[in-house]
């Protein structure tokens, strides 16, 4: 992503962790872009939009941290310093994707969304919000999932 997308998504992630969940805010942005910047996920004409190798890379770590933790999150047995480390490992990839994701402008938008819920979600595993840490896994379970449902990427399967 260039410094443009960077600064933008910096923009998104503070207004979307005041406002609530990306999925259902309004846009607030006074960014100009060719289109209009989504407020909710949207395909691209029906079909989901392209991804990068970095993208992929990175969601495919942080869908396996997460799973590899379910039991313990569903279970309520998750400690609170395992939240803080998947919080943090959730919070490197994320930076990961914001600088090295390479995607065309229509599909980097929609992402913009994801990047949001999962920076809100793991802020909330390492206690940086009022949100609880279980309540911020399943915000990033959820952000997850919804990558999937909405970008291309080979073998992807949703956690349960």
């Amino acid at each position: 992503m260039n410094i443009h997308r960077i600064l933008l998504t910096t923009a998104l992630l503070t207004t979307f962790a005041t406002v609530g969940p990306a999925f259902a805010a309004p846009a607030t942005d006074a960014h100009q872009h060719a289109a209009a910047t989504p407020t909710k996920l949207m395909l691209d004409h029906g079909k989901k939009w392209a991804t990068d190798e970095p993208l992929r890379r990175n969601m495919s770590e942080i869908r396996a941290a997460l799973a590899a933790k379910a039991t313990a999150i569903h279970h309520g047995t998750l400690t609170a310093d395992d939240y803080k480390a998947l919080g943090s490992l959730v919070e490197t990839h994320v930076a990961n994707i914001v600088t090295e994701c390479k995607l065309d402008p229509a599909a980097d938008e929609n992402l913009h969304l994801i990047v949001a819920e999962l920076s809100t979600g793991a802020d909330a595993m390492q206690g940086k919000s009022k949100a609880t840490p279980a309540a911020g896994a399943a915000q990033t379970v959820g952000a997850v999932n919804q990558y999937g449902r909405y970008f291309q990427h080979p073998g992807w399967k949703p956690i349960d």
